[in-house]
């Protein structure tokens, strides 16, 4: 989870595009202009269960996303599967 907030963060689509599980992934990664991440907070972990808060500062002030996303472990490696955004 936290490989993919700093992936998001830093901009490198590459990395969230090979931790999404092929099954459910887009067929690209799009970035949205003006948008900048400002923080990660983890509220629970719970086997293939995460749900967390991600800050930004957007173009209309700052906000944040909150999702409990699932994931999925193959090959001893975690991919994300989708998530509920609130």
């Amino acid at each position: 989870m936290r490989s993919r907030y700093t992936a998001f963060a830093l901009g490198i689509e590459d990395h969230v595009f090979r931790t999404w599980h092929p099954r459910t992934r887009p067929d690209a990664i799009t970035p949205r202009p003006g948008l900048r991440w400002t923080g990660l907070e983890v509220h629970a972990a719970d086997g293939e269960v995460v749900e967390f808060s991600a800050r930004y500062d957007g173009p209309s002030g700052p906000g944040a996303l909150h999702e409990v996303s699932r994931f999925e472990r193959r090959a001893r490696r975690w991919w994300y599967v989708d998530g509920d955004v609130d």
